[in-house]
């Protein structure tokens, strides 16, 4: 029983660390649109969607990763 405890633990630290590493990468493409958007209005929606799933991503992960305990 602890061995599946200590594996669903590992998971759960291993899932915040994908959405963190997943909300980084949206961030910066968000900010690589930036850089390059002409102001149409299609840039705009794009670049508003990025940084929410971005944001979304990395705050999760990162929420996850923290009150995960470590019990190894």
């Amino acid at each position: 029983m602890l061995t599946l405890e200590i594996t669903i633990v590992n998971i759960k630290r291993i899932f915040g660390a994908v959405l963190t590493i997943l909300g980084i990468g949206g961030l910066i493409y968000d900010a690589v649109l930036f850089v390059n958007t002409n102001g149409t209005m299609h840039n705009y929606k794009a670049l508003v969607i990025y940084t929410i799933l971005g944001l979304l991503f990395f705050i999760a992960g990162i929420s996850l990763v923290r009150t995960t305990k470590d019990e190894s």
